[in-house]
Protein backbone atom coordinates (compact mmCIF):
# COMPACT_ATOMS: atom_id res chain seq x y z
CA UNK A 1 0.00 0.00 0.00
CA UNK A 2 1.46 3.54 -0.70
CA UNK A 3 0.91 6.41 1.37
CA UNK A 4 -0.04 9.44 -0.18
CA UNK A 5 1.38 12.83 1.59
CA UNK A 6 -1.36 15.28 2.30
CA UNK A 7 0.99 18.13 1.42
CA UNK A 8 -1.66 20.83 2.19
CA UNK A 9 -1.89 19.52 6.04
CA UNK A 10 1.85 18.97 5.99
CA UNK A 11 2.30 23.25 4.99
CA UNK A 12 -0.33 23.60 7.25
CA UNK A 13 1.56 21.67 10.13
CA UNK A 14 4.71 23.30 9.49
CA UNK A 15 3.44 27.01 9.11
CA UNK A 16 1.25 26.83 12.41
CA UNK A 17 4.20 25.06 14.09
CA UNK A 18 7.06 27.55 13.18
CA UNK A 19 4.22 30.48 14.04
CA UNK A 20 4.81 28.62 18.03
CA UNK A 21 8.19 28.78 17.62
CA UNK A 22 9.30 31.72 16.41
CA UNK A 23 6.70 33.51 18.91
CA UNK A 24 8.66 31.47 21.47
CA UNK A 25 12.00 32.41 19.87
CA UNK A 26 11.31 36.02 20.04
CA UNK A 27 10.00 36.15 23.89
CA UNK A 28 13.56 34.01 24.76
CA UNK A 29 15.40 36.75 22.90
CA UNK A 30 16.72 34.66 20.06
CA UNK A 31 15.47 36.83 17.02
CA UNK A 32 17.06 40.24 18.33
CA UNK A 33 20.67 39.53 17.33
CA UNK A 34 19.73 38.66 13.77
CA UNK A 35 16.54 41.33 13.33
CA UNK A 36 17.33 44.61 16.43
CA UNK A 37 15.42 45.03 19.43
CA UNK A 38 13.36 47.27 17.16
CA UNK A 39 11.64 44.42 15.00
CA UNK A 40 10.98 42.06 17.48
CA UNK A 41 7.35 41.85 19.39
CA UNK A 42 8.86 41.28 23.35
CA UNK A 43 12.63 40.62 22.99
CA UNK A 44 12.57 39.16 26.37
CA UNK A 45 10.79 36.84 28.55
CA UNK A 46 10.29 40.01 30.77
CA UNK A 47 8.41 41.84 28.33
CA UNK A 48 6.50 38.60 27.29
CA UNK A 49 5.28 38.01 31.01
CA UNK A 50 4.18 42.04 31.33
CA UNK A 51 1.87 41.21 27.81
CA UNK A 52 0.57 37.89 29.79
CA UNK A 53 -0.24 40.14 32.27
CA UNK A 54 -2.73 42.63 30.25
CA UNK A 55 -3.85 38.89 28.53
CA UNK A 56 -5.37 37.60 31.80
CA UNK A 57 -5.82 40.11 34.07
CA UNK A 58 -7.64 38.41 36.61
CA UNK A 59 -4.32 36.41 37.47
CA UNK A 60 -2.66 37.52 40.19
CA UNK A 61 0.83 39.18 39.19
CA UNK A 62 3.00 36.19 41.73
CA UNK A 63 1.18 33.59 38.76
CA UNK A 64 2.08 35.47 35.50
CA UNK A 65 5.59 34.10 35.10
CA UNK A 66 4.60 30.74 36.00
CA UNK A 67 1.78 30.76 33.21
CA UNK A 68 3.64 32.63 30.65
CA UNK A 69 6.36 29.72 31.11
CA UNK A 70 3.86 27.45 30.91
CA UNK A 71 2.57 28.60 27.97
CA UNK A 72 5.90 28.98 26.77
CA UNK A 73 6.44 25.14 26.65
CA UNK A 74 3.51 24.39 25.42
CA UNK A 75 3.72 26.21 22.52
CA UNK A 76 7.11 24.72 21.78
CA UNK A 77 5.80 21.05 22.87
CA UNK A 78 2.85 21.94 20.21
CA UNK A 79 5.51 23.21 17.54
CA UNK A 80 7.62 20.36 17.79
CA UNK A 81 4.52 17.42 17.49
CA UNK A 82 3.06 19.15 14.65
CA UNK A 83 6.34 19.42 12.67
CA UNK A 84 6.93 15.35 13.72
CA UNK A 85 3.32 14.59 12.71
CA UNK A 86 2.75 12.98 16.24
CA UNK A 87 -0.58 12.34 17.17
CA UNK A 88 -1.61 15.06 14.33
CA UNK A 89 -5.59 15.17 15.16
CA UNK A 90 -5.20 15.78 19.12
CA UNK A 91 -1.94 18.07 18.21
CA UNK A 92 -4.30 20.03 15.86
CA UNK A 93 -7.52 20.24 18.43
CA UNK A 94 -4.67 21.84 21.30
CA UNK A 95 -3.39 24.10 19.00
CA UNK A 96 -6.73 25.28 17.85
CA UNK A 97 -7.78 25.68 21.26
CA UNK A 98 -4.50 27.51 22.79
CA UNK A 99 -4.71 29.68 19.79
CA UNK A 100 -9.14 30.61 20.05
CA UNK A 101 -8.27 31.11 24.03
CA UNK A 102 -5.08 34.02 22.60
CA UNK A 103 -7.45 35.17 20.28
CA UNK A 104 -10.58 35.95 22.56
CA UNK A 105 -8.17 37.25 24.96
CA UNK A 106 -6.46 39.64 22.89
CA UNK A 107 -10.02 41.01 22.08
CA UNK A 108 -11.29 41.01 25.46
CA UNK A 109 -7.90 42.78 27.01
CA UNK A 110 -5.90 44.23 24.41
CA UNK A 111 -8.28 45.10 21.37
CA UNK A 112 -9.68 43.56 18.04
CA UNK A 113 -6.92 44.31 15.80
CA UNK A 114 -4.12 42.88 17.93
CA UNK A 115 -5.55 39.01 16.85
CA UNK A 116 -6.55 40.00 13.46
CA UNK A 117 -2.92 41.45 12.65
CA UNK A 118 -1.42 38.02 13.95
CA UNK A 119 -3.46 35.83 12.08
CA UNK A 120 -4.45 34.37 15.45
CA UNK A 121 -7.77 33.78 14.39
CA UNK A 122 -6.41 32.10 10.97
CA UNK A 123 -4.30 30.14 12.61
CA UNK A 124 -7.11 28.36 15.24
CA UNK A 125 -8.99 27.64 11.96
CA UNK A 126 -6.29 26.20 10.19
CA UNK A 127 -5.62 24.06 13.29
CA UNK A 128 -9.26 23.26 13.59
CA UNK A 129 -9.36 22.49 9.92
CA UNK A 130 -6.15 20.18 10.55
CA UNK A 131 -8.25 18.52 13.15
CA UNK A 132 -10.99 18.08 11.28
CA UNK A 133 -8.94 16.25 8.20
CA UNK A 134 -6.66 14.16 10.40
CA UNK A 135 -6.85 10.60 10.69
Amino acid sequence: MVNKIDYFSLFARIAIAMSFLSAVADRIGLWTPLLGSENVTWGNMESFIAYTGILVPWIPKLFLPSLAWLVTIIEVILGVLLIIGFQKRYVALCSGILLLIFAFSMVFFSNLKAPLDYSVFTAAACSFLLYKNSR
